[in-house]
């Protein structure tokens, strides 16, 4: 008499190690990149595994704080501990490792001095920085604040309401825009081009572009900017150099979990 076989699909055994947590990452990926809370069947289904395997992997997602349950519906979102670590003091330090490629590839591009900046009070503080190439270039910006209207990082930052404009606008250089009604034309073209300019504005001799970085919500929460000498950058290569920041900012945007919408979407 012959054997019979039963086929292991028709029992699901738990998953272990390694395929365990690959699982439970997964869960937690879809429910960190969703603006809704997910049940446990759609989550199950989304991610193709069977409704007990997920319902466990989930709880024990929930005794670690990874993830919560709405006690009236049972529907599943971020946990706690994910919530605090967003909020907590670290963001900055964050964005500067994850930006660090980035900014090395447009130094080696350019050649020229890279920044990294975020609103910092009623300014925009630099918080990285590749330098130069050459011996001649700009000086180290980390830790110091900027004034807004004077240079391309701040423009950026104003341009997209995440920053305040001041009353008065002082006149860091004679190049600098002080009038308001020039000031917001000029932010106008920073947001249909995506990117700003600052020539000699800042300082004498000095030329910058910068565009904006999102995040996942579409705010902008920081800017890349280039920056030289007039000796070297003229301001007809700030077109070319913006829209290569442009390209490496919406990159670094997707990292940070901005999806851009496609062009007629609701």
């Amino acid at each position: 008499m012959g054997l019979v076989s039963h086929p292991m699909s028709q029992t699901t055994s738990p998953p272990t190690g390694t395929q365990a947590i690959d699982r439970a990452a997964e869960l937690l990926v879809r429910l960190i990149e969703s603006d809704q809370p997910w049940s446990t069947m759609e989550l199950a289904d989304e991610v193709h595994l069977p409704k007990s395997t997920a319902s466990r992997l989930l709880r024990a997602l929930e005794r670690h704080e990874l993830v919560q349950r709405d006690p009236e519906n049972g529907t599943l979102r971020p946990g706690s501990v994910l919530v605090q670590y967003a909020r907590r003091g670290a963001g900055n330090l964050d964005l500067v490792a994850l930006a660090r490629p980035t900014l090395e590839r447009l130094a080696e591009s350019s050649g020229e001095t890279v920044n990294l900046a975020v609103p910092s009070g009623s300014g925009v503080e630099t918080v990285a920085q590749v330098d130069s190439r050459y011996i001649l270039g700009a000086t180290n910006w980390v830790g110091r604040q900027l004034v807004l209207h004077a240079s391309a990082l701040g423009k950026v930052l104003l341009a997209a309401g995440v920053a305040p404009i001041a009353e008065v606008l002082d006149a860091p250089t004679p190049r600098t825009i002080v009038d308001h009604g020039a000031l917001q034309r000029a932010l106008a073209l920073v947001r249909e081009r995506g990117y700003a300019t600052s020539i000699e504005e800042l300082e004498p001799g000095l030329l910058a572009v910068a565009a904006g970085v999102r995040e996942r919500s579409g705010a902008v929460v920081a800017a890349l900017a280039i920056s030289g000498p007039s000796i070297r950058l003229e301001a007809r290569n700030l077109d070319r150099l913006g829209t290569l920041l442009v390209v490496e900012a919406d990159a670094l945007s997707a990292r940070l979990g901005y999806r851009q919408r496609e062009e007629g979407a609701a």
